[in-house]
């Protein structure tokens, strides 16, 4: 599983490095963003600062939110465990857009549990 998570990462790793950045020191660890994904995923957006990546939360296609999360949560146990999820349902060779299958709310906790010190060791603690 270690290994498993290593090779995400690393392929998680060299797509944001393709990702066009701004510099700007006016970001949390998150920001979120109501809207669709772009119609053409493989375009880069520039309103993604350094050391940050886009990810699109939902359950479907119909109920998405994009959201900028810092890179520093690749380490996190919970987000490996999200990324997992991601792979087991789209593929490691997934295009443009990573996609986390997961609720909005349940990844919004997620987030927040992070960000007050707590790191959760698995989603059945959040859900």
């Amino acid at each position: 599983m270690i290994n498993d998570a290593c090779g995400i990462m690393k392929k998680l790793m060299r797509r944001l490095s393709r990702v066009r950045v701004n510099h700007s020191t006016q970001y949390s660890m998150l920001r979120s963003e109501a809207s669709d994904p772009p119609a053409d995923p493989t375009k880069r957006r520039s309103d993604v600062p350094e050391g940050h990546f886009p990810v699109y939360v939902g359950m479907d296609q119909t109920s998405t939110r994009r959201f900028i999360v810092s890179a520093e949560l690749l380490r996190r146990p919970i987000f490996v465990e999200l990324l997992n999820r991601s792979a087991q349902e789209y593929g490691y060779e997934q295009r443009g857009v990573l996609r986390i299958p997961i609720n909005i709310v349940v990844f919004e906790r997620v987030l927040e549990s992070l960000r007050q010190g707590r790191d959760p060791s698995s989603l059945d603690e959040l859900i």
